[in-house]
């Protein structure tokens, strides 16, 4: 397979991007969730500014890694596979089909999550615990499939370290 040197220099600042955002969402993770996160931590934000960081950083790295792999990696991965992107649902239905990602319904519901921990969060402490624990447990899904589409490109012969 032969890919630009241009497609192939973006893959490799996205991989190191990726590299970079999952670690510090995971270090995110591990701080706010070293206890389940509850209704009644959700309501002590108001008085709790360190708490209240940390749900806005996780809230804020969750949403930025789906985005660098949905909505940057997925469409250069396909670019790179000599395929034409498609909307956002279109390429997590083909990443799924190579068995890449397991579901993009999944994905699409964690973005939905992802909106109610940034915007609903102020208003009801049952959604933003429900959805915050719901992004925790299901962090995994964004991880695999960027480790699973960049571990992809090397087989395919593209080296992302650079």
């Amino acid at each position: 397979m032969t890919v630009s040197a241009k497609l192939v220099a973006r893959l490799q600042f996205l991989a190191r991007v990726i590299n970079r955002e999952t670690t510090h969402l995971r270090q995110t993770d591990q701080r706010l969730f070293a206890a389940r996160f509850g209704i009644e931590d959700a309501r002590r934000l108001a008085d709790d500014a360190e708490l209240a960081e940390r749900v806005e950083a996780f809230a804020s790295r969750f949403g930025r890694l789906q985005d660098t792999v949905g909505d940057k990696l997925l469409p250069v991965w396909r670019q790179a596979l000599g395929e034409t992107p498609g909307a956002l649902v279109d390429n997590l239905d083909r990443a799924e089909r190579l068995g890449l990602l397991v579901s993009a319904e999944m994905w699409l519901t964690l973005r939905q999550l992802r909106n109610q921990m940034v915007h609903d969060y102020i208003e009801d402490p049952v959604i933003l615990a429900g959805a915050l624990q719901a992004a925790h447990d299901n962090l995994h899904v964004i991880t695999d499939a960027a480790s699973a589409l960049m571990n992809d490109l090397r087989r395919r012969g593209i080296d992302l370290a650079a």
